[in-house]
């Protein structure tokens, strides 16, 4: 869509992401395998210890790279979760699973009573509902790796340069901490975490290592996209057949896939806002992919994104209010406030979208 932040397209109307696809199947991705090699033989421990950590929760993309690392490339990687908020049954027996096919894991959760105060700040803030377990993500990992003195973490893949957004790093494999701030963190971590009354303990797991201390030592943060074509089907496939991943038994909220995103209930809440801010929900996500990878015609696509991108979580609308400890009205508020009125207009307390997905882009 391209309403989609830092989004961009060529003459022919394909947009960056699509660029993108075109570009991998011309690439010679010997060159970036060479590199990936060479990271992991200067790196590849030799007296057991953890040579890479890899965030995972059980899902297809975390399960795919630790399989890869493990069999494929015969490193020794820590699996590391960080526990989300609202978690599912089946995103616990996938982590389970995923644990129980081999894996040394680590799980962390993080002080629960400032989850939830800065998950419901960065919903207001920012409209971002899981905004401190995001954080988390990202920070959980780092500490970890200072900690044990783990000299590779592996994240799966580049989304702004998969999913259309900046190129910025489309042949950059290395990543610091200012792009974890600005890309993942949307620019705002210091000014949420400053509002929290809490002390440095309650808010160890949230506090970014700095770059001085990720350098004194020596680790590199990777993006596993860059050294080979990205394609979260394969993974799911793979995470399936060796570490024991189940799919839901119907389809995700907001979307026809089944296979994704199933470990925790505010995922559907972020797409959902995603959606009345840009227009765009899951299942344009989803249907983008999978036209990119040619299982999909557009007109196809187009009719499953008009079936059910406009999915308003009504199953789970009051385990959000007793979480972020909300009444109706103030969770609606929320949602009122980061809504785009050019693309929607309200209809008996819910957006309804103006536009209608499916012109061509001459049109």
């Amino acid at each position: 869509m391209s309403t989609r932040p830092r989004i961009t397209f060529d003459q022919r109307g394909w947009c960056n992401a699509c660029q993108w696809m075109e570009e991998k199947k011309k690439m010679d991705w010997g060159v970036r395998k060479k590199e990936l090699q060479n990271l992991l033989d200067n790196h590849r421990s030799t007296d057991g210890s953890y040579d890479c950590l890899v965030p995972a929760s059980g899902g297809k993309d975390g399960s795919y790279l630790a399989y890869q690392l493990k069999h494929k490339y015969k490193m020794n990687p820590l699996a590391v979760t960080s526990r989300p908020p609202l978690s599912l049954e089946l995103g616990d027996k996938n982590l389970e699973a995923f644990i129980g096919s081999g894996y040394e894991h680590l799980h962390v959760s993080a002080n629960l009573d400032a989850m939830q105060k800065l998950n419901k700040l960065g919903f207001i803030e920012k409209g971002f509902p899981y905004y401190g377990w995001l954080i988390t993500i990202k920070t959980i990992p780092l500490i970890v790796a200072n900690k044990f003195n783990i000299p590779l973490i592996f994240w799966g893949e580049e989304g702004e340069v998969e999913y259309g957004g900046s190129t910025e790093f489309k042949d950059k494999g290395i990543f610091d901490i200012e792009f974890i701030k600005k890309v993942y963190l949307e620019s705002g971590y210091e000014k949420v975490l400053k509002q929290m009354k809490f002390n440095k303990s309650e808010l160890y797991w949230f506090n970014m290592p700095t770059q001085e201390s990720v350098d004194s030592k020596n680790i590199k943060m990777a993006k596993w996209s860059y050294f080979e074509p990205w394609d979260s089907y394969r993974n799911y496939l793979v995470a399936k057949e060796y570490c024991g991943l189940k799919e839901s038994g119907n389809s995700n909220s907001g979307t026809f896939t089944n296979f994704a995103q199933n470990d925790q209930a505010l995922y559907s809440l972020h797409a959902y806002m995603m959606y009345l801010k840009f227009g765009f929900g899951r299942a344009t996500q989803d249907a983008g992919i999978e036209i990119r990878r040619g299982s999909m015609t557009r007109d196809q696509a187009v009719n499953l994104v008009q079936m059910y991108d406009n999915a308003y979580p009504s199953e789970f609308i009051n385990t959000y209010l007793d979480y972020y400890s909300m009444t109706k009205e103030e969770f609606d508020a929320v949602l009122d406030k980061y809504v785009n009125k050019n693309l929607f207009n309200k209809e008996e307390g819910i957006w309804q979208p103006k536009f209608k997905v499916g012109k061509d882009f001459t049109e």
